[in-house]
């Protein structure tokens, strides 16, 4: 495999990830000629065709669909070097990419990002809500929460704390509809609840199948915890919420309490190579405190 230089390579990767010769010279501060010499020697070298030639550009052929699954990987690999060489340095600057589900991003995080910024105004975090687990091994993200434990391998993890998903109503909701009860009473309720279909912790699903037995007489169902509280909080029903949201909403009033749902683990987690990285340190020690402040405010408040 001789040939299969870092330059040739770069070029490849460039050209793949354009989709054509002249975007990729732009790219590369490199002449259409000198990048499509390159490629040809590269093919010579492999002895196989990476590119079909269209005259709407180059379209990879499947051995060309090899080499750049490989060069994306080394590209992501040599990110990470970089920006743990960068990281080893005394600042906490630069981009941070955390994920976290919706719920947890909008509802808990994101209000309390105010403070990591007063301690690092030169941090740019790149916040990602979405339900679906990104790859950390593979730098979809630098950091993620989730509500369970991460199962991928070479990732350390920290549990931060437990969650419980209960019942909510608004002050005014309570006073007009009344209060249930048992949870019989549902049935002269209207519900607020993630759609049963949509990706959603377990305990939120068995609380939900519960009440669903017992036919609330109207129903809203959004696929994310943003909008169920929205719905409470302008006295629309009664919602099923994680506990955390009761801090920040001191106008919740809890409704059957003694539901019991099983605890929701919050686990902080990122890849091994991230060890050292300051930015990684600063957020997870801010998520920390942040946990510390926020217990003991539930304590105050009366609600742990």
């Amino acid at each position: 495999m001789t040939g299969m230089d870092w330059d040739k390579l770069r070029i490849f990767h460039a050209v793949a990830d354009a989709g054509s010769l002249t975007h990729a010279g732009d790219k590369l501060n490199l002449s259409q000629s000198a990048v499509s010499r390159q490629i040809r020697a590269l093919e010579e070298s492999l002895n196989s065709t990476l590119f079909h030639r269209h005259a709407r550009g180059l379209i990879l052929t499947e051995q060309g669909e090899l080499l750049f699954d490989a060069t994306k990987s080394m590209s992501k690999r040599l990110e990470a070097a970089s920006a743990r060489i960068r990281d080893s340095e005394e600042e906490v600057f630069g981009e941070l990419r955390v994920t976290t589900t919706f719920g947890f991003g909008t509802l808990w995080l994101a209000p309390r990002l105010t403070k990591l910024y007063e301690q690092y105004p030169d941090l740019k975090v790149d916040l990602m809500l979405e339900e679906r687990v990104l790859d950390l091994p593979m730098r979809e993200a630098d950091v993620a929460i989730r509500m369970k434990e991460p199962s991928q391998a070479d990732l350390i993890r920290k549990r931060l704390m437990s969650v419980q998903m209960k019942l909510y109503a608004s002050r005014n909701y309570v006073e007009r509809n009344g209060m249930p009860e048992v949870i019989e009473d549902i049935g002269a309720h209207r519900l607020i609840c993630q759609n049963p279909r949509s990706a959603q912790v377990g305990s939120a699903a068995v609380l939900v199948q519960k009440l669903m037995t017992h036919n609330p007489s109207s129903l809203l169902t959004v696929n994310n915890y943003f909008g169920v509280l929205q719905g409470v909080i302008h006295d629309l029903g009664i919602g099923v919420l994680p506990d955390y949201v009761t801090e920040d909403f001191p106008d919740l009033v809890p409704v059957l309490p003694d539901e019991d749902t099983s605890d929701v683990p919050v686990y902080l987690a990122y890849p091994e190579e991230l060890r050292h990285s300051r930015r990684i340190s600063a957020f997870r020690d801010f998520v920390q405190n942040e946990i510390i402040a926020h217990r003991k405010h539930m304590k105050e408040l009366g609600k742990i």
